[in-house]
């Protein structure tokens, strides 16, 4: 019995004891737990913190520029990493300051460009424009970017005036550089239309991705009116080619025809048959000598016969001349005191006269003409030659249809015309006169609101003096004495019609065929008065010819004849050693009244 009390003494003790070890234990693990769960919350904050602090900069990566701060991170790794992270914004930062820098040089570059820039997206729309393109298309940069380029760049054929396809679709389309086609008008956003020319290329990247359009494109309104001009220019030039060469043998012919019908009509009384048509035939010469005349205007050289004339009394006479018994009143405006002109007085008539009947054709109702000249001192025009000096200023506008603006660059063209009834040489006769002038000719006009020509001719301030009516007189008693003329002309028709109107005029007369037998000729007998064509084709003309009678006489009195050539001996034949000219076709009148003047003068 004592065994088992000490027994279960010795084992209520040890129980109480592993009672106490586990309590202990539990106590142990329970701090240790405590302490662990403490450890570890420490350390999850701190991973918080430097993840939080990693996720707030890159969420404001992509908008600013802040970087990690370094000393917030508590561990290594992380610091690493951040390091890494800063680097990398440091980095962006470059880049992105570089790629703003190429983008300034870019933007200052378009804006230095002399042509007009314009630069799209993929899509057609506008990105860039420089200062160049806004003049042009009327639209600010700020105004057109993200537009379709087809409402800022509106082009139009120049001809057809259809619409023209986007350079920007068929660069997109080709993924090349694309052409703008010529004759391509750009209409602005106020409605300005200018000529332009260049081309659309792809822009692309690296990968050779194309990333939109540059369009570049220039003002060639200027170019393209002076090419125009100068293509009208060398129409002329080929006109007049040809026209010489028709002009020139047919005034040889009309002077023999002119010649045998006028000594028809001295030989015959006013009151035969035959007088009557050979009257007709006249007439119809005459018409015949004014169409080689205007021919001749076309000829390459065919100079103005220049003299003093008073364009007052030359504009009136031509203007009503032209407008009688028409509707149209003439109102002019002519100052007494206008300068007189150094001009082809032939040339300039017709000059009026076209313009004129022009401009009367124009008012089918009826309205009135404003002619108005006027004095300019110091004039000067910059064109394709300078003109400057004193000029008179001559107008000439109308109250009808006008003439619309598509046509006004090709109304001085050969053949262009308007009207069923018209030739188109009109103007462009007007044209070729005024510029053989040294003048200017311009034209302003509006559908239904009138035309006005404007014309600028060179000035004359020395006047020649007239022939007294002694002088006359003189002369005309000398021509009762025997007068010896020599004619040399290689045209056997010109020749017998010149000795026969001559012969019937008291004179005597002898001829040649060339230059050589009209010196031999001369040498034995030397002749009052030697008449001489200009050309003479395989012989001696009479610019050569000229320099050796006056070798042989210095008072040598010498004419020269002709219908056409190339050098300027017409216009200024004294400068050649003539005394006198003689322009084919020519009359009975014409032959006496420049050899009574050439005697006048000596």
């Amino acid at each position: 019995d004592d065994i088992e009390t000490d027994i279960a003494l010795l084992q209520k003790k040890l129980n109480s004891k592993i009672k106490i070890n586990i309590f202990n234990s539990i106590i142990f693990v329970i701090v240790i737990v405590v302490f662990l769960l403490f450890l570890l919350n420490r350390l999850s904050r701190r991973f918080k913190n430097d993840f939080k602090l990693f996720l707030s900069v890159f969420g404001e990566a992509a908008d600013s520029d802040k970087q990690i701060d370094r000393n917030l991170i508590q561990f290594d790794e992380l610091d690493k990493l951040a390091k890494n992270a800063n680097t990398m914004l440091k980095d962006k930062i470059i880049a992105r300051q570089a790629l703003a820098d190429e983008k300034e040089r870019l933007f200052v570059t378009i804006h230095s460009i002399g042509d007009a820039v314009i630069t799209t997206d993929v899509s057609g729309k506008v990105t860039l424009m420089n200062k160049v393109a806004e003049n042009l298309t009327g639209w600010k940069s700020e105004e057109a970017q993200g537009k379709p380029l087809t409402d800022v760049f509106v082009i139009i054929n120049a001809i057809t005036r259809s619409k023209v396809k986007n350079p920007v679709t068929k660069v997109l389309e080709t993924g090349g550089i694309t052409k703008l086609a010529n004759h391509t008008i750009l209409i602005s956003k106020n409605s300005t239309e200018y000529q332009i020319a260049d081309s659309a290329a792809p822009i692309k990247n690296v990968k050779k991705e194309t990333l939109g359009v540059v369009l570049v494109f220039r003002n060639v309104t200027e170019e393209y009116r002076m090419r125009e001009e100068l293509q009208r220019t060398q129409k002329l030039k080929s006109l007049g080619t040809l026209a010489g060469g028709i002009a020139h043998d047919f005034n040889n012919i009309l002077t023999g025809l002119f010649g045998n019908i006028e000594l028809a009509k001295l030989s015959l009384s006013p009151e035969d048959k035959s007088y009557k048509y050979i009257q007709t035939a006249d007439q119809a010469f005459s018409r015949a000598a004014d169409l080689t005349k205007q021919l001749l205007t076309f000829a390459k050289g065919g100079e103005p016969l220049l003299e003093n004339i008073n364009l007052k009394q030359l504009v009136k006479t031509t203007a009503l001349f032209n407008l009688s018994g028409s509707n149209v009143k003439a109102e002019f405006s002519l100052p007494d005191n206008l300068w007189q002109i150094k001009a082809d007085k032939g040339q300039i008539d017709q000059v009026i006269a076209n313009l004129v009947i022009n401009a009367k054709q124009s008012m089918p109702d009826g309205g009135r003409l404003f002619v108005k000249a006027e004095n300019v001192n110091n004039f000067m025009k910059n064109s394709k030659d300078s003109l400057s000096g004193d000029f008179v200023r001559l107008s000439i506008r109308d109250e009808g249809i006008g003439i619309p603006e598509k046509h006004l660059i090709r109304i001085f063209d050969p053949y262009f015309t308007t009207r069923q009834t018209g030739n188109g040489l009109g103007l462009s006769i007007v044209h070729s006169i005024i510029e053989k002038h040294n003048g200017h000719i311009s034209v302003e006009s509006k559908p239904d609101n009138g035309t006005t020509f404007t014309i600028f001719i060179p000035a004359e301030s020395s006047f020649k003096k007239g022939t007294s009516a002694m002088q006359t007189k003189e002369i005309e008693k000398s021509l009762n004495k025997s007068i010896h003329i020599l004619v040399m002309d290689d045209e056997e028709l010109v020749r017998n019609s010149s000795e026969a109107m001559l012969e019937a005029s008291g004179y005597k007369v002898e001829l040649a065929v060339d230059g050589k037998e009209a010196i031999e000729k001369y040498n034995s007998n030397p002749f009052d008065i030697v008449i001489m064509d200009l050309t003479i084709p395989g012989g001696t003309g009479g610019k050569e010819a000229v320099k050796k009678l006056i070798a042989i006489n210095p008072d040598a009195k010498v004419i020269v004849s002709s219908g056409y050539s190339n050098d300027p001996v017409m216009a200024n034949y004294s400068d050649y050693g003539f005394k006198g000219r003689l322009v084919k076709p020519y009359q009975i009148d014409d032959l006496k009244k420049e050899i009574r003047r050439v005697l006048e003068t000596g």
